[in-house]
């Protein structure tokens, strides 16, 4: 039985849709697994959304909370806001009380991604600030480390992401993930559906 990895995101202007999109290409790299997009609910209104410049959401599916524990290993990425996952996220994520009770997440592997405004604006700080959701639940958070390898010291471009997961700027919106981005999307999505696979082992 192929190992099943779900990438579940929050993405209002696109930017954490596409490194969303990359790593499922890596993760489907990797034989024997499958990967599946999945949104969370959006929180507010249409309206809201309408004034803030948002676009129209893409047609990937949105997940409940019940739905994770169908997934050998999860991939969550979200924009940040003030340094932390936005609301929307931690809203989904505040509905799992269910399978927090009930340990229904533990032991299986977990990754984080994300998008910032800014150099400052969080991209080391959100997915430390994340990872206390994935302790309750008794997941095994999965860095990406250094194994970028020369990308992950690039110093001549703007380059998103950290040893923690993937991530990119978006500016003031209207900067898209670059390629190197895009690339180390591409990677985490393969090193975690490689170490997801290991540890569901052998059916």
């Amino acid at each position: 039985m192929a190992t099943k990895v779900y990438i579940v995101y929050y993405s209002m202007y696109g930017h954490v849709g596409k490194l969303a999109e990359e790593i499922k290409k890596g993760a489907d790299s990797v034989e024997g697994v499958e990967a599946k997009l999945w949104q969370v609910p959006e929180i507010l209104a249409e309206e809201v959304l309408g004034k803030m410049g948002a676009p129209p959401k893409s047609d990937v599916p949105i997940i409940t909370p019940n739905e994770l524990t169908e997934a050998d290993g999860l991939l969550f990425g979200f924009p940040t806001r003030f340094g932390m996952m936005a609301a929307q996220f931690k809203s989904f994520l505040d509905a799992t009380g269910g399978l927090w009770n009930k340990q229904s997440l533990a032991g299986k592997p977990a990754g984080i991604f994300y998008s910032t405004g800014s150099q400052g604006g969080g991209q080391e700080t959100t997915p430390l600030t994340s990872i206390t959701q994935l302790v309750h639940h008794g997941m095994i958070f999965v860095p990406v480390g250094y194994t970028f390898g020369a990308g992950m010291f690039e110093m001549e471009k703007v380059k998103g992401g950290s040893p923690y997961g993937s991530g990119t700027y978006a500016g003031d919106g209207s900067r898209q993930p670059s390629e190197l981005e895009l690339a180390q999307a591409f990677h985490q999505g393969k090193y975690f559906a490689g170490i997801a696979k290991k540890l569901k082992g052998p059916q």
